[in-house]
């Protein structure tokens, strides 16, 4: 029997993952929207276009409390899988003092408010990328 790998033609996921071919403009438009559903509070969306390739767009939010944090990953995992994005990658589950939910484009945090503040993400990847030296 072969593998989902092996079965899959080259450069495509595995049945089950989220498809990186997917629109990224409908993949962030299905999170915010489901962020704002879930009530998930202070929600900042940074592009990361030219700042990194791990991404389109980084969504950062946060929840009440622990539970708050878990209910809203799960209610966002659950969309995606809805709507035809496949089974996101999902850590920080058991915790939920930061849950990270990798969607392919579409990179989503979800924090306790006091672990936002004090990673402070939006600082951090909110910054320009820094010129690149000139090789004479």
């Amino acid at each position: 029997m072969r593998s989902a790998r092996e079965a899959a033609p080259r450069g495509t996921p595995p049945n089950g993952f989220a498809s990186f071919r997917a629109d990224p403009k409908r993949l962030l438009d299905i999170v915010l929207d489901t962020l704002d559903a879930a009530k998930a509070e202070n929600v900042a969306c940074i592009d990361l276009r030219g700042k990194t390739s791990i991404g389109d767009h980084m969504v950062l939010a946060s929840g009440r409390s622990q539970r708050h944090v878990g209910a809203v990953a799960d209610q966002l995992v659950k969309k995606l899988k809805e709507e035809g994005y496949g089974r996101a990658r999902v850590e920080g589950q058991p915790q939920c003092d930061w849950v990270l939910i990798d969607a392919g484009d579409v990179i989503v945090h979800i924090f306790r408010p006091e672990v936002r503040e004090f990673y402070n993400l939006e600082k951090m990847w909110s910054a320009d990328r820094p010129m690149e030296r000139l090789v004479i």
